[in-house]
């Protein structure tokens, strides 16, 4: 799964058998190690969450969770024309994130 950060956009890009992954437990996750010490790594998690309304971005001491709603996320992840998600969320007065969740089915590496 591949994280791109670009001004107020976050992105994730999942190959096939990720995208299958996720279908089947629901969650991906990569850690980036950052340093020598377990406390320096950079988490970033896929989630379907019966409890996200939308989908949402969690952020708390170096852990990015892109959270989904359990039917988007099953509709989405079992559905082979379904390439991307789009979504946004206010994270101060006229700022917002934008999140896209897309299908890297171009993927040859």
């Amino acid at each position: 799964m591949k994280l791109r950060l670009e001004d107020n956009t976050l992105r994730l890009r999942l190959d096939p058998p990720e995208v299958a992954a996720f279908h089947a437990a629901g969650r991906l996750e990569t850690v980036v190690p950052l340093g020598l010490s377990a406390a320096e790594r950079l988490t970033y998690t896929l989630e379907r969450d019966a409890a996200a309304p939308v989908l949402t971005v969690r952020y708390a001491a170096g852990c990015v969770r892109v959270l989904l709603p359990a039917a988007v996320a099953a509709a989405w992840s079992a559905d082979p024309a379904a390439v991307s998600l789009r979504g946004q969320m206010e994270v101060s007065e006229n700022q917002f994130l934008h999140i896209l969740v897309e299908k890297d089915l171009g993927c040859k590496h």
